[in-house]
């Protein structure tokens, strides 16, 4: 059968085990070809194939319903039902979000693309479904790097006890986005070597019926594996032990660098468009290996994205005991932290916006409460960063602005960045975070010899009259060219850089009232609840008029930057006939 005319599940059933190897091949083909030219994750959707092949084989979704974790190794499952077009077609391949999404078809159920979330979500359904008076099979397909993540063990502690059909699918490549850590690695290391007998088994602990396939990437064993498991009456485990990347020598062999990739040759994985020079991740990696070469006590904190950081094999070999690699687990890393502040320790957390959501009641309770000061550094906090809706990064103002005693620093350049991280680093009166710029690399040419310790003092970079510009973070920049224009247009508007998000400068603010009646705040950001805000309310009571900039609260999707910005009328021009319009008033 050919690969296009597969328009659902249904397509396969009748087929044999060579026509569904040679579809897997196919499929692998295509895949390959997309990411080559359009990029995303390689080894994950390369090493469930026959594996996502298998359960569509069997199960009859979307009755049967399948749920992904991560849901970045569910290109196969999109092709077979009723998406192949996005894989086949360049002009189609921007049809289909790199997750599951229920937008898209009635098999998908969630839109999923944080990590330890598939048992969760799974058991929820299998409660539904036993509550309707329901039949169908519940399945989720689990990583083995996701089972580090808190909510896979609360998940998984539910299930076991559900006492009706539920079916968890471990696909173990031995890897997660870099290597595994933890304990837990040991005892499926020791399943992995005795074929699925050695007694250290987490699952049978927890009281799961338990069954073993060594090779996860061979279509005969997962079907009569799934077939055996199907309409079963209690829940089971099925471990499967499969090649991360298989199919592509150079994934195989180096299963961190194709977890995921921009555009890439095929023949020899060099990408199409080659990013080289410093950037915010690079200096910040090379500021903190010089201060763990000076001093023991400091260490780097990841949750399992080292790359991202700029923490390179190499790097994290360097680093010895003072790198940290808790897996998926930022609750975790924040907790952690917090105790190594406490004992004496110099911890400094790197976390992608998008996932430090997850630590909410962490940072306030653990790390705020404690007011012990570990480090923060919050990266992809922007409009720039990861616009997928399950990866979007600009809560963060609002959701660590508002947190008493913790300092959130926005820098706008290189040296306001480095001199936030080092007193930062050297302080031990309170928790900091900070916004790490997104973008490219910014220097001012000049020190920042401000005093951090003085919290919440605005820098104010030009001083004019009427109207007042305040830039945070990464919009210090917008603010600077819609002053340049109103200056342009004979209006000398005071330019001010706050570095701080999570307080106000109330001498500045006030001093603005006496030769100011307008201040205009721009945030790479969510308004409401804001950094914007927080001035707006300040000057509530006076005669002063405030009007916030930034992005209206939406869970906006694969957006262009250019389109929501002036959607949301966040543009230089924008913001300069907005303030000549209210000067009128």
């Amino acid at each position: 059968m050919e690969l296009q005319n597969i328009t659902s599940p249904a397509d396969i059933k009748g087929l044999s085990i060579n026509e569904l190897k040679d579809l897997t091949v196919q499929a692998r083909k295509a895949l390959l070809s997309k990411m080559a030219a359009h990029g995303g994750h390689v080894g994950p959707p390369l090493g469930a194939v026959e594996l996502i092949t298998a359960l569509h084989y069997v199960f009859n979704s979307p009755a049967d319903k399948i749920v992904y974790d991560v849901s970045h190794q569910s290109y196969m499952h999109k092709i077979l039902t009723g998406r192949v077009q996005a894989f086949i077609d360049p002009a189609h391949y921007d049809d289909v979000t790199g997750y599951t999404d229920p937008a898209e078809s009635e098999h998908d159920f969630f839109n999923i693309g944080h990590t330890s979330t598939s048992v969760s979500l799974a058991s929820g359904l299998a409660k539904g479904r036993d509550l309707c008076g329901g039949t169908e099979n519940i399945i989720a397909l689990i990583g083995d790097g996701s089972l580090s993540g808190g909510e896979a063990y609360e998940g998984l502690d539910y299930a076991a006890t559900l006492g009706s059909n539920m079916i968890i699918v471990l696909n173990d490549n031995d890897q997660s986005i870099a290597e595994t850590h933890g304990g837990l690695y040991t005892g499926l290391r020791q399943l992995r070597e005795t074929n699925g007998q050695s007694p250290n088994n987490i699952f049978k602990a927890m009281g799961f019926d338990y069954r073993f396939l060594a090779d996860g990437n061979d279509l005969a064993s997962l079907i009569d594996l799934f077939r055996s498991v199907k309409d079963i009456d209690h829940p089971v485990v099925l471990h499967a032990v499969t090649q991360k990347g298989k199919g592509f020598a150079l994934a195989e062999n180096d299963k961190e660098r194709w977890h995921y990739s921009l555009p890439f040759n095929q023949e020899t994985g060099e990408l199409k468009e080659a990013f080289g020079g410093a950037s915010y991740e690079s200096i910040t990696a090379d500021y903190l290996m010089k201060r763990i070469k000076e001093d023991p006590t400091v260490v780097a904190v990841n949750a399992a994205t080292p790359a991202g950081f700029g923490f390179t094999p190499e790097w994290r070999r360097e680093a010895g005991a003072q790198y940290i690699d808790v897996g998926i687990a930022e609750e975790h890393a924040v907790a952690m932290a917090s105790g190594i502040a406490k004992r004496g320790g110099k911890p400094v957390f790197n976390v992608y916006s998008t996932f430090l959501q997850r630590t909410y009641d962490q940072v306030i309770q653990d790390l705020c409460v404690n007011g012990n000061s570990a480090v923060i550094l919050v990266y992809m906090a922007s409009v720039y960063g990861m616009s997928d809706i399950t990866h979007l990064g600009y809560f963060d103002i609002p959701m660590l602005g508002n947190i008493p005693d913790l300092v959130y620093l926005a820098p706008t350049a290189k040296e306001e960045h480095l001199a936030m991280l080092d007193w930062a680093v050297n302080q031990q009166e309170r928790p900091v975070a900070i916004r790490v710029p997104v973008g490219p690399l910014i220097a001012s040419g000049k020190p920042d010899t401000t005093d951090y310790s003085r919290l919440n003092r605005f820098d104010v970079t030009e001083k004019g009259e009427r109207v007042a510009l305040i830039g945070l973070g990464n919009f210090y920049s917008l603010a600077a060219e819609a002053a340049e224009k109103l200056l342009q247009q004979g209006i000398h508007a005071t330019l001010i850089n706050p570095k701080f998000a999570s307080g106000i400068d109330t001498k500045v603010l006030t001093d603005l009232q006496k030769n100011h009646s307008l201040v205009l705040t721009m945030e790479d950001g969510v308004i409401e609840g804001g950094f914007g805000q927080k001035i707006a309310s300040f000057y509530g009571p006076t005669a002063m008029k405030v009007k916030n900039y930034g992005i209206a609260k939406a869970f906006h999707d694969r957006y262009d930057v250019a389109e929501l910005l002036k959607e949301n009328g966040v543009t230089a021009d924008d913001i300069v006939a907005d303030t000549k319009a209210l000067l009128k008033k």
